[in-house]
């Protein structure tokens, strides 16, 4: 979920610097990063103590985030100087498809859990993949075709359907949701791929996304209802707290980090999130996962890293393929470790 916005390939990155290691990078990026992941795994079981509502839930998510968000985007501009416009709307437009993410996954959490969700909103390196293959034609590597189903098996493990263990209340319609999550924020990220690499904003393309999907979940919520301005005190609170911890500090901290650390070592922050997130949601929320839910999260967790993972030649380099093209989408997805979620 290196960077939620924008296209930040970290291996370029990581080798312009000449970063082939966590020694060389230093130690601080990687607690950064792993805080930043810490607060977003959080995210499921905020969204199910608030019990606001899906649309009502991603729209108080973007909405709360913004007092915060825009004056740090004034900031931003001043020492950096104002972004271009193309950049500024395309972050707007690509807001939308962050709404429908937002309100599939709350959608997800209460059909099939807080835990499994945040494992099925994790797909999004297949579909991004899948997208550049048959629009942009860019063709994945062969490891795409041999890992698919390996991921797809872990998908059915994890939803609970078998084993006679189930979370959530509905937990096939739950998995078709969290993958219709994955798949919104792979069009996210495709969205904001044309323009994300001609300004190095953070703070300010990660405002005009939240503005952008708080409009798309009002939107949302005029035709499909569930868009409530009168909360409890109890429920904004909670989403309160989701504002700040996840769509705020968490994304800061992800942003900032992961474009400084080895592509291996990013690739490893793959697996923090979603495992995170099972044992919160076995801690607080008492989804205990049964073992071939566990197993399906690992199946899932580890087929997405060795489909992200880059591994080095021996002069330090990415090895280079016949797929280096369609591997840019790859690196796209792997650029949002942190997902939406």
């Amino acid at each position: 979920m290196s960077v939620p916005y924008g296209e930040t390939v970290i291996t370029a990155k990581a080798e312009a610097d000449g970063d082939d290691g966590i020694g060389r990078t230093g130690r601080q990026p990687v607690l950064t990063a792993i805080m930043g992941a810490a607060c977003i795994s959080s995210s499921a079981i905020l969204v199910t103590l608030a019990h606001a509502g899906a649309i009502a839930t991603a729209f108080y998510r973007c909405a709360l985030a913004l007092p915060i968000l825009v004056p740090l985007a004034v900031l931003e501009q001043r020492k950096l100087g104002p972004r271009p416009a193309a950049s500024r709307r395309t972050a707007l437009v690509a807001g939308f498809f962050l709404a429908v993410d937002l309100v599939l996954w709350n959608h997800a959490i209460v059909d099939v859990g807080a835990g499994v969700a945040t494992v099925l909103g994790n797909l999004q390196v297949l579909f991004v993949a899948a997208f550049a293959w048959a629009v942009l034609r860019e063709r994945p590597e062969r490891r795409y075709l041999v890992l698919l189903p390996v991921i797809l098996a872990g998908v059915v493990l994890v939803s609970g359907m078998l084993g006679g263990h189930q979370a959530g209340l509905h937990p096939l319609a739950g998995v078709v949701y969290g993958i219709g999550t994955s798949a919104a924020y792979a069009c996210f990220l495709l969205t904001l791929r044309r323009t994300g690499g001609q300004t190095p904003h953070v703070a300010g393309q990660l405002a005009d996304a939240t503005i952008g999907a708080a409009i798309g979940a009002i939107i949302l919520g005029l035709p499909f209802g569930g868009l409530q301005f009168g909360l409890s005190w109890h429920s904004f609170g909670w989403l309160l707290l989701l504002a700040l911890l996840s769509q705020t500090v968490g994304w800061l901290l992800i942003t900032s980090s992961l474009p400084r650390l080895p592509a291996a070592v990013s690739s490893l922050l793959l697996l923090l999130q979603p495992a995170a997130a099972l044992a919160l949601a076995a801690i607080v929320l008492h989804q205990q996962p049964t073992l071939l839910q566990v197993g399906g999260a690992l199946l899932v967790c580890l087929g997405v890293l060795a489909l992200t993972w880059r591994p080095k030649s021996r002069d330090g380099g990415a090895l280079k393929t016949t797929a280096d093209r369609g591997q840019r989408s790859v690196d796209l997805a792997q650029a949002s470790t942190a997902n939406s979620t």
